[in-house]
């Protein structure tokens, strides 16, 4: 049923005959296809059901801001809202992370390019009408934690670390006013080498937008579930997004974001494996712990780390 309706709506466009080739998708239920004429042109199909995917119109609304601030988002070609597919120009088919695994020493080079997209990205407000993570949001977030990921699931831990989030939350970014893609990791940034400026990033992935402290984005792309990033950049690329900054706060605010961000991921991975059968996101927890030991050695946490290490890092064995 799918493929008729989707092979039914190609068929009023231009790119009817164009070769279909299908990518690999990300964890939710949205499947990406490069379509390709036969002179080497391409553009890329998004399918996303509204059942499952719900509306695409978050993805437009970001794709039209970040394009107006210059940067290298996909232009929207063609749309259905209704049957959830849609036509966008292609960016280009190496991302930083396939780019990285032949080219290891370009690392500072692609990840100081990705910090100055989000200079720009903050230079400006965000749109109207986005979800923000206030405190009490940021906690609320972790619930997906606490209901697939704990090893100690006690309501007075839950409690006890709820607690603490909201205190270090509101002591960051009481009123958060940043936009974030949210997703930003090596997966989702298209290397353009040759691309002047920030046109060398290519920006995918950010339907899920909404607004929260500078360094959530930064906690994203240094503390990626799927791939190993230097350690010794984040004093750098924390002094290269805001050099204005106390950096003491700020490295302070980039430990909050990224355990709170990698808690919620536990639970998401943990989600994808037992309810929907995706198993292949456990291959990833290992890391993503490991990054929340790493930001939880933070001499101002040491509260929080006990918490979250009886939660969700000790080994009952």
């Amino acid at each position: 049923m799918r493929e008729t309706a989707l092979a039914e709506w190609l068929s009023q466009t231009e790119w009817e005959n164009w070769n279909r080739h299908a990518i690999t998708g990300d964890a939710s239920s949205r499947r990406y296809e490069r379509l390709i004429d036969g002179t080497g042109q391409s553009v890329i199909l998004m399918d996303a059901p509204v059942e499952t995917c719900g509306s695409q119109r978050a993805f437009v609304t970001i794709a039209k801001h970040l394009c107006s601030l210059g940067l290298a988002a996909p232009e929207v070609l063609e749309w259905s809202d209704s049957l959830g597919l849609m036509v966008l120009s292609d960016l280009g088919d190496v991302d930083f992370a396939q780019h990285l695994k032949l080219n290891p020493s370009d690392e500072p080079l692609l990840y100081r390019h990705a910090v100055d997209v989000l200079r720009t990205l903050q230079s400006s407000p965000a749109p109207a009408g986005l979800p923000v993570m206030t405190p009490d949001v940021g906690v609320e977030m972790l619930e997906l934690a606490f209901d697939w990921a704990t090893i100690d699931c006690s309501n007075d831990l839950r409690a006890e670390i709820e607690g603490e989030m909201y205190q270090l939350l509101k002591q960051v970014d009481p009123t958060p006013s940043a936009l974030s893609l949210r997703d930003y990791h090596a997966e989702n940034l298209i290397w353009r080498a040759g691309h002047p400026g920030t046109d060398c990033v290519g920006l995918l992935d950010f339907q899920d937008a909404f607004v929260t402290h500078p360094t959530y984005d930064l906690a994203s792309l240094l503390r990626d579930a799927r791939r190993d990033v230097s350690a010794n950049m984040l004093d750098e690329l924390l002094l290269r997004l805001n050099p204005d900054a106390d950096q003491d706060l700020q490295r302070t605010a980039f430990h909050i974001m990224a355990i709170q961000r990698n808690m919620r991921i536990l639970g998401i991975f943990q989600r994808l494996s037992q309810r929907d059968g995706k198993t292949r996101y456990l291959d990833f927890v290992p890391r993503v712990k490991n990054h929340l030991r790493a930001d939880l050695t933070s001499p101002s946490l040491s509260s929080l780390s006990a918490l979250v290490t009886r939660a969700f890092l000790e080994d009952l064995n």
